[in-house]
């Protein structure tokens, strides 16, 4: 990810659009601080997209047979 000041990303717009859809996630400063995240669209699309339920992936998930078995192993003894 690079950094970009906020000076810089105003003159260099096209290149920091350029650079965000090739490369990823570019970073934005004020004043030396964190300002903004320049981030390409297709990923922003992904991370607000609804998520499913538990229930709702539960409901769609395919059904596998499992068979688990538990061991009857009681532990060690302790003394307290």
């Amino acid at each position: 990810m690079s950094t970009w000041s906020l000076q810089n990303a105003k003159a260099k717009f096209s290149e920091l659009v350029n650079r965000t859809l090739r490369d990823g996630v570019q970073l934005v400063t004020r004043h030396g601080r964190p300002a903004v995240f320049i981030v390409p669209a297709d990923e922003y699309s992904r991370l607000i997209r609804p998520r499913q339920s538990l229930a709702e992936f539960l409901a769609v998930a395919p059904r596998v047979d499992l068979d688990i078995e538990r061991s009857r192993d009681a532990g060690r003894e302790l003394e307290l």
